[in-house]
C-alpha cells in the first residue's frame, strides 16, 4: 500500500480545493439573495392596494363622513377604480389609483381633524368670553 500523502506532507485529494476570496463570497451571497428576493417579492400594486385599503378604512369614521364627506367619497371611488383595474389586469393603473386613494383618504382625515380642531378652538374662545363676562360682573358689584 502506498502512502496517500504528497511530498509536501499534505494528503492527496481527487479534486482541487479552492479558497473563496471575500469578494467572491460577497458576489455569491448577493446573487443568491437577489434570486431569493425576486421569488419572494409581491407586486408593488398589491402592497399599494393594501395600504390604500387600510387608509380608506381608517378614514371612514363618522367624523370624517360628516365633515369631509367629499374627500372621503373621492378616496372610496379611486379605491374602487383601483380594484377594477386589478380585475382588468392593468396593474400600473391599479397602483397609481391605489396611491391616489391613499392620499385622498389622508386628506379626508386631515380635513376632519382640522374641522374638529377649529370647532374646539371656537368652543374654547366662547368659554373664555363667558368667563371674562362672569369676572367682569363680579368686579362691578
Amino acid at each position: 500500500m502506498s502512502n496517500p500523502t504528497l511530498t509536501s506532507g499534505q494528503p492527496k485529494t481527487s479534486a482541487r480545493k479552492q479558497k473563496m476570496t471575500p469578494a467572491s463570497l460577497v458576489i455569491a451571497a448577493t446573487a443568491l439573495l437577489g434570486g431569493l428576493a425576486g421569488c419572494a417579492t409581491t407586486p408593488v400594486y398589491t402592497e399599494q392596494m393594501a395600504v390604500a385599503e387600510s387608509a380608506v378604512q381608517r378614514a371612514s369614521t363618522s367624523s370624517t363622513s360628516e365633515s369631509a364627506a367629499g374627500e372621503l367619497q373621492i378616496a372610496v371611488a379611486k379605491l374602487s377604480s383601483a380594484r377594477q383595474a386589478v380585475t382588468n389586469k392593468d396593474f400600473e393603473r391599479a397602483r397609481q389609483l391605489a396611491e391616489e386613494a391613499e392620499i385622498d383618504a389622508q386628506v379626508a382625515e386631515l380635513h376632519a381633524q382640522s374641522t374638529r380642531s377649529r370647532k374646539a378652538a371656537q368652543e374654547s374662545q366662547e368659554a373664555a368670553r363667558v368667563l371674562r363676562e362672569e369676572i367682569n360682573r363680579k368686579i362691578t358689584r
